[in-house]
């Protein structure tokens, strides 16, 4: 358990002997920090060396500034390590068994909880109770698909939230049923969803300060100290102050609460007295609450991404949780009340709506830093891609879903059609364009692997090498680009660019060491680097 306390002020270490990464096409030989601040560069951090307190051979390693995670999750994160080990299961079979052997290491545990599964591993991403039933058939059982929209349950839990062939379809949501109409065990989407999170018990508050700690300890292990939370529900902000009083909150972290499309206008008391209480709080270095997230749409692999054209062979356009009329009212709310705005729109139909909302805050409120941001953005219209620079909306890409791996070829592009298949993730269109561009992870989505991520990037690749010319290769963009991108590009997202995201004389010392030069190898070496190092502020808070 990592405590974190500022460097000494009158402490200097200098980096030497490897590579210090600047910004693309620019780097030195040597960092000097002192007191938690970049002191010198260069020749000059170099003379430093026989005064220095600390020194640091690099032996060819590669120093650079440390990664921000533009979007995640990681009380949701912090919490699989407290479940059954599900994650990166590779087959159903073997997600039972780890629900089993949970099952009996915990027999006082009441609800059994865990994500995340591959939803790749099950026909059409439908998995039945009956699976989980054979291992735990008196308890109920809830798991999270790695989509986080979906929820696979055993028939005890179903039964608990009274979840029958008679329960009617909900608003937002899809219960997936058998051939004669009773439940199977996947629940899609929000209110579905809640049909069983709201009869679940409530997490222990301890555990969820468990979660915090947890995930900064990982995302300190791939170089990250700052992280966008985008998903925080009612009081969920008081975890990372329980954390941030114990000194144990060790990522930088601003959090967006989420605006429910049915109550945001009674949510706006609470979003206001939870981001005050954050700031009595008093370390806005480490802990803010500036923003507000909007779930537009759902995801295509489950058919509820919003779209302009219906899925392939359906005349389903797919899920939208709010009107157009709705989002543009709720985004303009609280944009006049200061908040960031950050939208997760995956659909060609809800990126032209989170557009359409953005331009419309800017026209009926008054001017100021607004920053807002549209997340994953995973299908644009070609219409649109102009917009994100006019606007001066931030595309936040998790660009390491820009890939031929089972989720696109199994679930994504056989209900997308090869048409809009090749408009995934215009990482290249948006960057040429001029938009500000940031990086995320959506952790535990996906891993928030930073060095992956920009190599995906780069190559359009599977981590085998394929396709061997890169999948839409005209989207790719340069390695150095990645790392300016996953670094200063983010930190612009997150209002921290005055004072870190870059190495120069006067910035904080956030930092990162990695094991090899990434932007002088070839990419699948390169893809397989790792942190040996993380600093936060001068302070080495993981070391390999």
């Amino acid at each position: 358990m990592t405590i974190f306390h500022d460097a000494s002020a009158d402490d200097t270490t200098v980096f030497h002997g490897g590579v210090v990464w600047l910004e693309p096409h620019k780097t030195t030989s040597a960092l000097a920090i002192t007191g938690g601040t970049i002191s010198a560069l260069g020749e000059e951090a170099l003379a430093l060396l026989d005064q220095a307190s600390h020194t640091v051979d690099l032996a060819g390693r590669f120093l650079m500034p440390a990664f921000s995670d533009g979007h995640c999750h990681p009380v949701f994160a912090g919490l699989e390590y407290q479940g059954p080990a599900i994650t990166g299961k590779k087959s159903i079979d073997a997600i039972v068994e780890a629900v089993r052997v949970f099952a009996e290491a915990n027999p006082d545990a009441e609800w059994i909880r865990g994500g995340s599964y591959d939803p790749t591993l099950a026909e059409g991403g439908n998995f039945d109770a009956a699976w989980l039933d054979a291992v735990v058939s008196d308890r109920p059982v809830i798991l999270r698909a790695a989509d986080y929209h979906t929820l696979w349950c055993n028939s005890e839990a179903l039964k608990r939230a009274h979840v029958t062939t008679d329960t009617p379809e909900p608003r937002l949501g899809r219960i997936e049923r058998r051939p004669d109409g009773s439940p199977l065990g996947t629940l899609r989407e929000w209110h579905a969803c809640d049909l069983m999170l709201d009869v679940a018990p409530p997490t222990d508050p301890e555990a969820l300060v468990t979660a915090v700690v947890k995930s900064c300890e990982v995302a300190n292990s791939n170089g990250i100290t700052w992280m966008q939370d985008a998903w925080v529900d009612l009081n969920g902000h008081r975890p990372f102050i329980t954390a941030l009083e114990r000194n144990q909150l060790t990522v930088r972290t601003n959090l967006a609460f989420r605006a429910d499309p049915d109550h945001w206008r009674q949510q706006a008391d609470d979003f206001k007295r939870m981001r005050a209480e954050v700031h009595t709080a008093g370390n806005e270095h480490l802990l803010t609450a500036r923003t507000v997230k909007f779930f537009v749409d759902g995801v295509v692999e489950s058919a509820t991404a919003e779209m302009i054209a219906p899925y392939l062979d359906t005349h389903e356009h797919g899920m939208p949780n709010w009107s157009r009329e709705e989002l543009l009212l709720a985004v303009a709310h609280f944009d006049a009340l200061g908040f960031q705005t950050h939208l997760h729109a995956i659909g060609d139909r809800a990126v032209r709506h989170a557009l359409d909302s953005i331009e419309n805050a800017t026209e009926v409120n008054e001017t100021w830093d607004r920053r807002s941001t549209i997340t994953h953005v995973q299908v644009v219209h070609p219409d649109d891609l102009p917009r994100f620079a006019e606007l001066g909306v931030i595309a936040n890409f998790q660009a390491h879903w820009a890939q031929e791996d089972d989720l696109m070829t199994k679930l994504t592009a056989p209900r997308l059609g090869p048409e809009r298949t090749n408009l995934q993730y215009p990482v290249g269109s948006l960057w040429r364009s001029g938009a500000r561009l940031s990086f995320g992870s959506d952790w535990p989505v996906s891993p928030n692997n930073f060095v992956e991520t920009m190599l995906v990037a780069a190559t359009r690749q599977t981590d085998d090498g394929s396709p061997a010319e890169g999948w839409v290769p005209e989207q790719r963009i340069t390695v150095d680009d990645g790392l300016l991108i996953a670094t200063a590009g983010t930190a612009y997202q997150s209002y921290t660019e005055k004072f870190r995201g870059s190495l120069a004389v006067g910035m904080a010392a956030d930092l990162v060491v990695l094991d090899r030069d990434v932007t002088s190898v070839e990419p699948m070496v390169a893809r397989k680097a790792v942190a040996s190092e993380t600093y936060l502020s001068g302070v080495k808070v993981f070391t390999r």
